[in-house]
């Protein structure tokens, strides 16, 4: 219910609310210090209504960084692939979901997220102790889970609308706090 919520302000977002967010998204995160001075950095093309984040993938490509990106497999678990520009990306349906653009290249695997300095993580809602809510499906808490158990510590950082850091969300035993999340507003930190 608390997801549908969500998604159901976001389905309202104009064109042009989504283009304006998009380019204040990437002009907040691009001044986070996590991000100046990543090599790596783990993220995601955004789709529908979700918080624009190619304006922001291009500009860490133009800065040289290496941008991987999901692949998502048959069990929702994510594998990774390198961004090379938008022309590098695929539109790939999974089943009765919306499609994903995907990066069309190599296959690095799921352990090559340990390789990121920071890892931009989708979500619908975060809360004061820095909680995210995602859709659901789980991918993002394996990839977490997956950076917990080999004992590297990237940046965690989520992308989202003002309205969406919120007081608080459902919590889980498996859950994780993130470092910080990114409106375009400016950014909040949680540690």
């Amino acid at each position: 219910m608390l997801r549908q919520g969500f998604l159901t302000v976001r389905s309202r977002l104009t064109a042009d609310d989504l283009r304006e967010t998009a380019e204040a998204l990437a002009v907040r995160a691009l001044e986070l210090p996590e991000l100046a001075h990543a090599r790596t950095v783990a993220a995601y093309v955004s789709v529908g209504s979700e918080p624009g984040t190619l304006a922001l993938l291009d500009a860490l490509h133009a800065r040289g960084v290496r941008v991987l990106l999901p692949v998502l497999m048959a069990d929702n678990d994510l594998d990774w692939g390198v961004y090379a520009g938008e022309d590098s990306l695929t539109r790939v349906r999974h089943g009765g979901r919306m499609a994903l653009l995907e990066p069309a290249g190599e296959r690095l695997g799921p352990e090559s997220v340990q390789e990121a300095d920071a890892v931009l993580l989708p979500g619908l809602a975060v809360d004061r102790r820095g909680l995210r809510l995602g859709r659901g499906g789980g991918s993002y808490d394996r990839v977490l889970a997956r950076l917990a158990r080999a004992g590297t510590d990237p940046a965690l950082v989520v992308l989202l609308y003002d309205t969406e850091v919120v007081e608080d969300v459902p919590r889980e035993a498996h859950d994780r706090p993130v470092h910080a999340v990114v409106t375009p507003s400016g950014v909040r930190r949680f540690r």
